[in-house]
């Protein structure tokens, strides 16, 4: 409740009714006879008991996670089931291998895979691992980084052939430009150049927006115009020609692509397993991202 910093939050992460929480802590003050929560209507406080007797709860799970991983290191087999969450754009260049690698490493393991472009609650919804594009905002997760890159900005030969080649962002506005978007009237994109540090914006009202990468590289390697695509959707269009980087002097920001779980929790074993493959494969899938 203290880390939660409130009971309505402790009892959705424990799962349980805020009643109950809330009447597990005030049985545990008449238990030892001494009060560890200062209440008002507008906050909580822990008194200094309240502090001290927190301060040894950590030490306590500390070292029954420890205990936990330990006993789960000696164990002859990896089973159980293993829930991951990912976005469509790595589903098939990245989460797909990942995944048939571990199965044959560890076939008793079972896995259930949610493909979504939302942020799942990985409490509420029981997500061992997700796969995470950007930022993080939940403080309760652990995150470990297993890519570095920046969307590129490509067309199809084709296209370009047809058209002048954009030199500068605001030649952008005079072509046909695709986006990943979800029902917004109009896109941005961000611009650094690499020599100069110049960074310039476009605002534009896209000729065709859609909410999935792959689709997106489909109408584009049609020739229907200019937009941007990550490194790791698809990555063959690119080696192959089919798609060439438009203006490489002007680039897109970096994200950081992590793979994230609960933290302040035993960790199956399964999971530390499946996250240290990822951490290892996803560099040698993808050698050369641009960043």
């Amino acid at each position: 409740m203290a880390d939660a910093k409130g009971f309505s939050k402790a009892a959705r992460q424990l799962k349980m009714p805020t009643s109950t929480v809330s009447r597990r802590v005030a049985e545990l003050e008449q238990a030892l006879g001494v009060r560890l929560i200062e209440r008002s209507t507008r906050s909580l406080r822990l008194t200094d008991v309240g502090a001290e007797v927190l301060e040894h709860a950590h030490r306590s799970a500390e070292i029954r996670e420890a205990i936990d991983n330990i006993a789960s290191n000696h164990q002859s087999k990896v089973t159980g089931n293993l829930r991951l969450a990912a976005p469509p754009s790595i589903s098939d260049s990245l989460l797909a291998p990942i995944v048939v690698a571990f199965q044959k490493e560890y076939p008793e393991v079972h896995i259930q895979v949610f493909i979504t472009e939302r942020i799942v609650d990985q409490i509420a919804e029981g997500v061992d691992l997700a796969f995470r594009v950007g930022p993080l905002e939940d403080s309760s997760l652990v995150a470990r980084r297993i890519l570095t890159y920046r969307h590129q900005l490509v067309a199809s030969p084709e296209y370009l052939q047809q058209h002048k080649p954009p030199r500068t962002p605001q030649d952008l506005l005079q072509h046909r430009l695709l986006a990943f978007s979800f029902w917004r009237p109009e896109n941005t994109w961000k611009f650094i150049h690499v020599h100069s540090r110049d960074q310039q914006s476009v605002t534009f009202k896209p000729s065709l927006a859609i909410n999935e990468y792959d689709g997106l590289a489909t109408a584009l390697l049609a020739g229907s115009g200019i937009g941007d695509l990550p490194p790791i959707v698809q990555p063959e269009l690119l080696r192959s020609g089919g798609l060439v980087e438009v203006m490489p002097k002007w680039h897109f920001h970096s994200f950081h692509l992590s793979l994230c779980h609960l933290g302040n929790r035993f960790v199956p074993r399964a999971v530390r397993l499946f996250k240290d493959l990822a951490a290892k494969m996803a560099p040698e899938l993808f050698p050369e991202l641009p960043s």
